[in-house]
């Protein structure tokens, strides 16, 4: 099948590029970022993000955005930092959130990616999620919410990415898996309900972290992208003709949870990692910048074909009920036997809070669901569900605010951004004056 092009010459646009070095700091999109991929590391132990106290003004903002409580104030002026990683989700909304700045990211995978582009003998593999697509064209002035999917495929491939790929791809095949083990548990009652969905790894470590007794409720679904992480590297490789130890697969993400997600030691099913490199939407844009790409004047690009395809019940995995309605869904026509005249099951869909619906299934009855916008609201589900008062079958859980499309990795606030600027700079200028040495 068609799409390979492992033996071209690296992309135009990088030659000469200045690689940033491993450990050096860069700014990508107002936020510092270091240069660091690390390898072989349990990535429990590793803070993905971190107050800067040159930066901090000790307000607070960042601990009440903390659904864990694992940021607190660290010195007796009150300035902040992650206590315990363990006990970090990586969810970033601390990082998108803080009025100065103050926070930076301590993983970037760029430098090590812009080799691997320039490399002629690696095979570089795109996999972005659902949610990017609608938030890249911010970075270049673009109203929010635009969708450039076509555009930022198009970016891929002058970047050098060999394989356009697409976790919209799996995120259809999560729909089928996860619907189906729902239908399993509600009509043969092999496993606990209700059952809860597994696509977000800020909630899935925040369930293995603070309630690990509920295992058995969550769905044994890997989320998308570790689906076509092995995929690539087994069915991918097959049909494109490229040995999976050429590949390097590059998870593009609203979240930087996913990097700690694509490092956990388990993602291994092909027999290689599944996941070489995970980054965010604003390092995309970075590096697209980087390469000097005309972003807004590309034309509409498809993927490649095996693992490039998808429908739009995969799209809605970006928003908060998006992965409930899709799964719904298929419950809905396998349950009842008759296909749904409307798919769009909007009772679900939300922004915030804790959103409970009845559906109605012909030939079977109701189905009760749930779905929590935010850890807070996640809690309280799991208290009823540790209880054993939980009324529903299906629940869906999503960290960030309103789903993936508000993630800690997008592109930030234009307003967070200028007030970052000017605050930082106030705050400089004002340690410049108090901190003084009494004799």
């Amino acid at each position: 099948m068609a799409g390979c092009k492992a033996q071209q010459p690296p992309a135009a646009y990088l030659a000469g590029l200045e690689v940033p070095a491993a450990g050096s700091e860069v700014t990508m999109e107002g936020v510092r970022y270091k240069m660091n991929a690390p390898k072989g590391i349990d990535p429990a132990t590793i803070k993905f993000v971190e107050v800067d106290h040159d930066k901090c003004m000790a307000c607070g903002e960042c601990e009440a955005y903390c659904p864990t409580g694992v940021i607190q104030e660290v010195t007796e002026d009150g300035y902040r930092g992650v206590v315990d990683p363990v006990a970090c989700v990586n969810c970033g909304q601390c990082l998108a959130n803080c009025p100065f700045g103050a926070i930076h990211e301590e993983v970037s995978f760029v430098g090590e990616l812009f080799e691997k582009l320039k490399d002629p003998e690696t095979v570089v593999v795109s996999m972005p999620a659902p949610a990017v697509r609608y938030a890249l064209g911010e970075c270049f002035g673009l109203p929010t919410g635009t969708y450039v999917g076509g555009q930022m495929h198009a970016a891929l491939r002058k970047l050098g990415f060999n394989l356009i790929w697409d976790t919209e791809w799996t995120a259809d095949v999560t729909i089928m898996e996860e619907g189906t083990e729902l239908l399993e548990r509600v009509k043969h009652g092999n496993m606990p309900l209700p059952q809860f969905t597994s696509c977000c790894p800020g909630w899935i470590k925040f369930a293995e972290t603070f309630y690990p007794d509920l295992e058995n409720n969550l769905s044994t679904c890997k989320s998308p992208i570790a689906m076509i992480g092995p995929l690539a590297k087994t069915y991918g490789a097959e049909v494109s003709g490229v040995p999976a130890k050429k590949m390097y697969t590059v998870s593009i993400m609203p979240c930087i949870a996913k990097k700690f997600e694509g490092m956990r030691p388990e993602m291994e099913a092909s027999g290689y990692r599944d996941i070489d490199a995970t980054i965010t939407t604003r390092e995309l844009a970075y590096m697209i910048k980087m390469a000097g790409i005309d972003f807004t004047s590309l034309p509409s690009e498809d993927p490649d074909p095996a693992l490039g395809m998808s429908t739009g019940a995969a799209t809605i995995f970006g928003t908060s009920g998006g992965v409930m309605e899709a799964a719904l869904r298929l419950a809905y026509e396998a349950l009842s036997g008759d296909k749904l005249t409307n798919p769009d099951i909007k009772v679900v869909r939300t922004h915030e809070g804790i959103r409970t619906a009845e559906v109605p299934v012909p030939n079977f009855g109701t189905v009760k669901v749930a779905v929590a916008s935010g850890l807070d609201n996640a809690a309280k589900l799991c208290e009823e569900v540790r209880a054993g008062k939980s009324p529903y079958h299906f629940i869906e859980i999503m960290t960030c605010p309103g789903g993936c499309v508000n993630g800690g990795g997008q592109p930030l606030e234009p307003g967070m951004l200028q007030s970052s600027l000017f605050k930082s700079t106030i705050t400089k200028i004002n340690r410049r004056f108090t901190r003084r040495t009494v004799a």
